[in-house]
């Protein structure tokens, strides 16, 4: 699975952990303190942060891009 270097970055600049997960829109990229990580993640290292993937998501991506970041639109983050 390929993670874009601007996911990457993004992550970096904000020290903190995201989550891939599964939202209204399909797989979003949120903050891990709005959807909590669990033990069947995936865990990739970023820098000092850790990207986790939902091993439902993971099943069926290849890439990780900006476009999964979820910007409010579902009110499961809002």
């Amino acid at each position: 699975m390929k993670i874009d270097d601007d996911v990457k970055e993004y992550i970096r600049k904000r020290k903190k952990d995201f989550r891939v997960c599964t939202s209204c829109s399909g797989a979003s990229l949120v903050p891990a303190e709005l959807s909590r990580p669990k033990e069947t993640d995936l865990k990739v290292k970023i820098g000092d942060n850790t990207l986790y993937i939902s091993a439902v998501q993971a099943r069926w991506l290849r890439r990780i891009d900006m476009k999964m970041l979820d910007t409010g639109s579902c009110s499961l983050f809002g």
